[in-house]
């Protein structure tokens, strides 16, 4: 089945993130099933070895019965075999007798016995054959799976980044968003405290200076595509993350009006502050805002509204950008 290739920027993100999942799962499988394989083998091989160890042991006990044998037919013909058929029971004939019956239990034994170790070769060679060939088929139809997902996912990154290009978001020479940014691996920016999230797993915003979160700067640039087309302009932005000594500068300038050091949603870069006529309660842009952002994923939050009153500052909720 076809998919379609994905063309708004959340559809982008969102197929670029299932992708890169998809991938990942798909390499965790094979590894999985190379290491069971490897598991399967090391059990052969001990089952091998314990066979060989058989095979000794069977060697050591065939040898006393072979040396029966020789002494029985170096014996005249008849032997005292003969004398117990004409009715001899001399001490000679009775034991030539317990030797044929030793002889025969022991041969039946080592029948039984070869019998045994013959259907086991044959049962591990049927295994070590049906193992190696399940091995090269799961191996070549993984490997198969693997290089489609990654065409894929190479080829919905790559207009993903096309994408932010057209939106005014910067790249580097490699041709990914400036700073390093892969915004379809937001998970690993969770490893991070509060603030101290590195460079490369931010991703810069079209307004010169600012940056978020994967997951929350696409779905801002994509919010700031709408704003745009509203009110001839984009959305104006005083702050957006802030490093935890950044956080402790503006606590200690704004008082009350601060999230203690690293407890700010800036230091997830998850927050932005706007201005533009956002930060003026009630006004035009303000209430598109409130009306629209989100379906971006974006809200603001019921503090912001009463203690302490900020108009201007705006959360993404990368449960709700989920659900989009």
């Amino acid at each position: 089945m076809l998919r379609r290739d994905p063309t708004s920027l959340l559809e982008l993100r969102r197929e670029a993130e299932k992708a890169t999942k998809e991938l990942e799962d798909a390499t965790k499988a094979l590894r999985d099933r190379q290491a069971k394989i490897r598991t399967s083998e090391k059990e052969l091989s001990n089952k091998l070895r314990e066979l060989q160890a058989a095979d000794r042991a069977f060697a050591q006990m065939r040898q006393p019965l072979s040396d029966i044998v020789g002494l029985l037919y170096q014996q005249p013909t008849g032997g005292d075999l003969a004398g117990f058929l004409s009715g001899d029971t001399s001490e000679e004939t009775l034991q030539a007798m317990a030797s044929a019956t030793q002889i025969v239990a022991e041969r039946d034994l080592v029948l039984a016995e070869s019998s045994r170790l013959q259907a086991e070769r044959e049962k591990l060679a049927a295994q070590a054959q049906e193992l190696r060939a399940d091995r090269l088929l799961s191996e070549a139809q993984a490997n198969a799976e693997i290089e489609a997902l990654r065409a894929r996912s190479g080829k919905i990154v790559k207009s993903l980044t096309q994408a932010l290009v057209k939106l005014g978001v910067k790249v580097d020479k490699s041709g990914q968003p400036a700073q390093g940014c892969n915004p379809v691996q937001v998970g690993m920016s969770d490893q991070f405290s509060n603030g101290l999230i590195p460079k490369a797993y931010l991703c810069p915003l079209p307004q010169p200076g600012s940056e978020l979160r994967g997951d929350a700067a696409l779905a801002f640039i994509s919010m700031n595509e709408a704003y745009k087309k509203q009110f001839g302009k984009s959305m104006c932005v005083t702050d957006s993350y802030r490093s935890l000594a950044e956080q402790q500068s503006v606590y200690y300038r704004r008082p009350g009006f601060a999230a203690v050091p690293g407890r700010s949603n800036h230091g997830l870069g998850l927050a932005v502050d706007l201005c533009g006529g956002v930060q003026q309660f009630r006004s035009a842009q303000f209430n598109w805002m409130e009306a629209n952002s989100k379906k971006f994923g974006w809200f603001h939050p019921k503090w912001a509204y009463v203690s302490p009153f900020e108009p201007w500052h705006w959360e993404y909720d990368p449960k709700l950008g989920s659900l989009l």
